[in-house]
């Protein structure tokens, strides 16, 4: 009897000190979800009252317009230009960092690591202007090697999705360097040792233990060429139709006068879209740390 209440007296203090310390990381936390709340709650209520609301009442014609005619179309066109750039990087991204795993060289792999850290957060005009004076019209690859009797042109949609591979690429590096890793050296020797070939070890067992990861880059890559607006504004224009672009014009009604509840509605669709791409990325992240622990 006296083990026992021991015992239980244990139990409930150890599950004391526990909601206690849980109940301290709230607190540590509660600045932060406020600074949360109030930075991205409060644009996004009214984004959301914008966006059904016309002359002051409560209206769905916003959300309409925003999936007709030009504005689909640049829906459409910003998800199959971050599609594409989500792909390439993907693949190019993965490349690269099975290289740098692989690679016996420390400076190597520190030197990738570094540069994609800092390219994969180099964007919007600077980023425009380094591409404009390189291969643009007059750039200078452009005219040293004449590409332009080749039909090359930056101000399309190869193009800007040329430059989004900038730092689309680098990302992928970034989250797919850790997840090589996390592959066992045993894990091949078993397979070898059992008469696998390079390509059956990759395809019954890398790639399944990768392919989370993968996933998860592919989502992240598409996100943020989804959301990018400064390079495309200062490259292209109106010649490819993108939702940002859309967004930016109907708000500044430079281009679109009256339509800037619509743009809330374009906003809002770019929301729902963002949030579909984290809800696939957040379980993928969450199965493939599991795999590599």
């Amino acid at each position: 009897m006296t083990g026992a209440s021991t015992g239980g007296r244990s139990a409930g203090t150890g599950r004391g000190l526990l909601a206690r310390v849980r109940s301290a990381g709230w607190l540590a936390a509660l600045p932060l979800l406020v600074f949360y709340a109030v930075v991205f709650g409060g644009p996004a209520v009214m984004i959301v009252i914008g966006a059904f609301t016309v002359d002051g009442r409560p209206s769905l014609d916003n959300m309409e317009r925003s999936l007709q005619g030009g504005y689909l179309t640049a829906l459409l066109g910003s998800v199959r230009l971050s599609a594409v750039v989500a792909i390439a990087g993907a693949v190019l991204g993965t490349l690269l960092a099975q290289a740098v795993v692989t690679s016996r060289s420390r400076w190597l792999r520190e030197s990738v690591l570094t540069a994609s850290g800092v390219l994969a957060n180099f964007g919007g005009v600077p980023l425009a202007f380094l591409w404009i004076a390189t291969l643009g019209n007059a750039g200078v690859v452009t005219t040293t090697f004449g590409l332009d009797r080749f039909g090359w042109s930056l101000y399309n949609f190869w193009g800007l999705a040329l430059v989004y591979l900038y730092f689309s690429v680098p990302l992928m590096v970034l989250v797919m360097t850790p997840a090589l890793d996390g592959l066992r050296p045993q894990w091949r020797e078993a397979a070898l040792n059992c008469g696998a070939t390079p390509w059956q070890f990759w395809r019954h067992v890398g790639i399944p233990v990768l392919a989370p990861s993968l996933l998860g880059g592919v989502v992240l890559l598409f996100g943020g060429a989804f959301a990018a607006y400064a390079t495309a504004a200062a490259m292209v224009g109106a010649t490819v139709p993108l939702v940002t672009l859309m967004i930016g014009d109907a708000l500044s009604g430079q281009v679109l006068v009256g339509h800037q509840n619509v743009a809330l509605a374009l906003s809002l669709d770019m929301i729902l879209v963002a949030g579909l791409v984290m809800a696939v990325y957040l379980p993928m992240q969450r199965r493939s740390a599991r795999w590599l622990r």
